[in-house]
């Protein structure tokens, strides 16, 4: 596994947990909103919730096959575009490589040779990297981030499923809403870390989506308590 399909696969790994604390965590509030002073709420808090995870399960790794899967078409698609134009106006390459090169704040005659001797060497491979922006040897696999993300969005969904399942009912909501909180400071970490973003804004963005998520989801399930 190449370090690209690495980060890939920690990438979906990261994002199927997130999405597995603030999708679950929505839904099980929501319901416990709609259900209180019921006897079994914790019955129907859990079936909600693991019906969600399954979902949630399914839904993220065909998403993340269908994404990755897409991109690999696109660069497949690249490949033989290149491999058609080198064939037809090899000098033209030649001459967009050595563009390239110049730009870097490389002389004309050095990036003359070297367009040259890559053009030579690695056509194909060059020609990908200079007007397309990617390694052909770094292709990800749709499998293993599919695989990926359905293996962590469970792990993400049991965390506020346990939140609210195991305290008494007053502190459900606080516990729910502190233990996701926790849990968001850390996915929001790692995800801006795997992006190379700035962190403070990634924890920013993820704790407020999943606040937002919650709150709305806990006010629906007010609404339409009896």
């Amino acid at each position: 596994m190449n370090l690209a399909e690495k980060i890939n696969v920690v990438r979906a790994s990261v994002m199927g947990a997130n999405d597995g604390i603030i999708s679950v965590a929505g839904m099980v509030l929501g319901v416990f909103a709609a259900t209180q002073g019921r006897t079994n709420d914790n019955w129907v808090i859990f079936v909600a919730g693991f019906s969600g995870t399954i979902a949630g399960m399914i839904s993220m790794a065909a998403g993340e096959y269908v994404s990755v899967h897409g991109q690999r078409d696109a660069e497949n698609a690249a490949i033989e575009k290149e491999e058609i134009a080198n064939q037809e106006s090899f000098n033209q390459q030649i001459s967009l490589v050595k563009d390239f090169l110049i730009k870097d704040d490389i002389s004309k005659e050095l990036a003359q040779r070297a367009a040259s001797e890559m053009m030579k060497t690695k056509p194909i491979e060059t020609a990908v990297r200079v007007k397309h922006g990617f390694n052909i040897s770094d292709k990800i696999n749709p499998y293993h981030a599919a695989l990926a993300s359905f293996i962590s969005f469970p792990i993400g969904a049991t965390l506020p499923m346990l939140a609210i399942l195991m305290v008494n009912r007053s502190y459900k909501v606080a516990s729910t809403y502190f233990g996701v909180l926790l849990a968001l400071i850390i996915t929001g970490y790692l995800a801006a870390r795997i992006g190379n973003n700035d962190r403070k804004k990634g924890i920013t963005r993820n704790v407020l989506s999943g606040l937002f998520t919650m709150t709305a989801t806990y006010l629906i399930g007010r609404l339409l308590h009896k």
